[in-house]
């Protein structure tokens, strides 16, 4: 009783949520009204979720139901629009065929119809079974289920039109209705054994035309539809009669080097004609070819002249010579494919089946390559260029950066190879890189900045430069064996795309103020993934080097008066005392900062226990000018070099200017020693070291260090003199 009193709350419940006139604002101000409390509206929200999702389970399901139905009404509009496209094809051959009924029946016809009409309506059955003749005689192209042979018909064309007419139930065969002077000769369902085990295989349906046999696999969901599956040539096939074996029965064997395949037929009168069958389209096949070869051997004789003699219906002022008229040649537009070709460019286009709307083109450029241009061919080739004007559009928007960017470089491959056969080479180049420029400017674009430069400029450098070495690739591809030109507009269009990654790459490494170590990095990873690129020949390092170059030089002119700055400010609190380190490990991680600078004897200027015989300024100079050396010497490329040797001077100067400025000033001899030993580790132990690491670097030596540290005001004296000359 409950559960009845649930079901009915449930239903009024439902009633009410679906009436017209419902309002939640409304409603939910009632319900709170007339509640006793919180336990009331849990409940009675437990039973709207419930509804809820029974209703949404429901609606699931007619979605379902209704997508089945869908599924089955597109079955079978595609099974009746193929019954329709076969009903079309028989009622086209069989006006054909009763077109093709010789003129001189017509008479005998007309006499036959006449007594049949004298006669009396007793008489009306034989008219109809005239009509049935003629019926009989125009139907003579074979039932697609079972097998039949087409032994007889109204010659080659009508042949050819009931070969057409059943390749086309046949998928991905298209290439065989374009084969000249080829017919069906039989036809029938067949099923494929293996050949090892003589397990069944599939039902296949195998068409015999009069040079190769077709083998087509049997489409279940698609009734009267095959799908290409093989082609055998006639004179490299060879027939074996298998011999019965209960219960394998009505079996033959192809041979085809290095396979064959075991077929069954559906009983031995089948397999019987499929066997006779093959065998005189063999013996046909191998008759022609050898007249083929006896015409093409025999020697020609010269042309015949006919002798006015033999026409004695000749005028004799005819003996004349008459004046010969220029009679403008003529081109034979009535074929079939020529009259429907605007039509099936319609279809090509509204399918984009570009392919084919270019083969058909190039199919039709072929034929009129070499003929005249008389009025006709003039109006077919005005109705051919509006279809090509169309395609071209058409094509043009294929790669238009409107449309979806994804895919790749290899996307755009079709629309541009079609342009190319167009004749449109110059615009497939321009709108293939421009598609191209928009897909990287959008990939860069979308790149999420993260926090940490360096990993950022690691994933705006995979992009960029795989994108950049795709589209290389695929443009060798597309453009190979065309115009030079388009290889000029894409290092053109290289350097464009170049720019577009430099100021994604300056904006955030140069305009965020990184430091120069972070800024090294960065450089160091364009300049790795730009040099890729000379795998496919492409080298694009000194447009880099020409974009980055302003960037760099503001970085190391900030970094450098940061430098500058810093050892001014150590040098206005200089006390010329020794460093204690406090501890072993600190003087040993000293030691391996200092080895890592390049300085290799720095243990002589080490004391006892933790002291160190340099002051604290020369020692944070030094590891500061080495760190400026190695970061700038990443960033360095011949455009720099002016820019860092000067940077470099500048800031030893100031060092130098402080030292030699102490060593004047102090009175204490003692302080004055230790200025000097602070004075001799700078000019021969710190600038050396610069001036090789700087020569390693760079591949030349600097001569304004090397001057600066010849020119030293210190004067070297007895080392047991107490006394110096400054």
């Amino acid at each position: 009783m409950a559960m009845a009193m649930s079901d009915s709350g449930a239903s009024r419940l439902r009633r009410q949520l679906e009436s017209g006139g419902f309002e939640a604002r409304l409603y939910v101000k009632q319900l709170s009204q007339q509640s006793d409390g919180d336990r009331d509206l849990q409940e009675h929200r437990q039973r709207i979720q419930a509804l809820a999702e029974e209703t949404a389970q429901n609606l699931k399901r007619n979605v379902y139901q209704n997508y089945r139905q869908f599924i089955e009404t597109a079955r079978e509009i595609s099974y009746l629009e193929s019954e329709m496209y076969q009903l079309s094809h028989l009622l086209t051959e069989q006006k054909s065929s009763l077109e093709s009924i010789p003129l001189t029946l017509l008479p005998a016809a007309a006499a036959a119809a006449g007594a049949a009409a004298a006669s009396g309506g007793e008489e009306g059955g034989g008219g109809a079974g005239g009509r049935d003749h003629l019926r009989g005689q125009a139907g003579f192209f074979p039932a697609p289920g079972g097998a039949s042979r087409d032994s007889s018909g109204p010659g080659e064309e009508g042949k050819q039109r009931t070969l057409t007419t059943l390749l086309e139930k046949v998928e991905g065969c298209r290439h065989l209705l374009e084969t000249p002077g080829q017919y069906l000769v039989y036809n029938g369902d067949l099923v494929e054994y293996e050949a090892d085990h003589m397990a069944q295989l599939q039902r296949v349906h195998g068409f015999l035309m009069n040079d190769c046999l077709l083998v087509a696999t049997w489409l279940p969901q698609r009734r009267g539809m095959y799908r290409y599956n093989a082609l055998y040539p006639l004179d490299g096939l060879a027939v074996v009669n298998v011999k019965d074996n209960p219960p394998m029965k009505d079996m033959f064997k192809l041979l085809m080097f290095p396979e064959s395949r075991i077929f069954q037929a559906e009983n031995a009168k089948i397999k019987r004609e499929w066997l006779e069958v093959l065998e005189e389209t063999k013996r046909a096949l191998s008759e022609k070819r050898r007249r083929e070869q006896e015409e093409a051997a025999a020697p020609r004789g010269p042309p015949q002249v006919t002798s006015k003699a033999g026409n004695p219906f000749e005028d004799e002022e005819e003996d004349e010579p008459a004046t010969p008229e220029v009679e403008e040649e003529k081109v034979d537009l009535s074929m079939e494919w020529i009259q429907e070709l605007p039509e099936d460019l319609d279809v090509c286009i509204a399918q984009r089946d570009f392919e084919g709307a270019v083969d058909l083109l190039d199919k039709l450029n072929h034929y009129l390559e070499d003929k005249p241009s008389p009025p006709p061919v003039k109006e077919l080739r005005a109705k051919v260029d509006e279809r090509v004007r169309q395609l071209t559009e058409v094509l043009v928007f294929e790669l238009s950066p409107d449309r979806s960017l994804r895919g790749g470089p290899k996307a755009t491959r079709r629309a541009v190879s079609q342009l190319i056969r167009l004749g449109q080479c110059t615009k497939a180049c321009e709108l293939f890189l421009r598609n191209r420029a928009a897909a990287v400017h959008t990939a860069i674009r979308q790149l999420r900045i993260e926090g940490a430069t360096l990993l950022y400029i690691h994933k705006l450098c995979h992009v960029f430069f795989t994108s950049l070495l795709e589209t290389a690739r695929e443009f060798e591809t597309d453009f190979a064996g065309t115009d030079s030109g388009c290889y000029s507009a894409f290092v053109v269009w290289a350097r464009s795309a170049m720019g577009m990654f430099v100021d994604a790459f300056s904006k955030q490494v140069f305009d965020s103020k990184e430091s120069l170590s972070t800024a090294a990095e960065c450089v160091k990873v364009a300049k790795e993934h730009c040099q890729q690129l000379g795998d496919i020949g492409l080298d694009l390092t000194f447009i880099i080097h020409a974009l980055l170059v302003k960037d760099i030089q503001g970085a190391l002119h900030s970094y450098k008066e940061i430098i500058i700055e810093a050892t001014k400010h150590r040098n206005s609190e200089e006390m010329w005392r020794r460093m204690n380190l406090m501890t072993p490990e600190a003087l040993g991680k000293l030691k391996e900062e200092m080895k890592s600078c390049g300085v290799r004897n720095f243990e002589q200027y080490t004391g006892d226990d933790c002291w160190v015989n340099l002051s604290y300024t020369v020692v944070a100079f030094t590891k500061q000018t080495m760190g400026f050396l190695e970061e700038a010497l990443k960033l360095y490329f011949p455009e720099l070099h002016m820019v860092l040797l000067e940077s470099l001077v500048e800031i030893i100067l100031v060092a130098v200017q402080h030292v030699d400025y102490s060593l004047r000033c102090e009175q204490d001899p003692e302080k004055k020693a230790f200025i000097r030993q602070n004075a001799s580790f700078l000019y021969e132990t710190v600038l050396p070291v610069v001036e090789k690491r700087f020569e390693e670097g760079v591949g030349k030596p600097a001569k304004q260090l090397q001057d600066l540290r010849n020119a030293s005001r210190l004067i070297r004296v007895n080392p047991e003199s107490t006394t110096s000359v400054v």
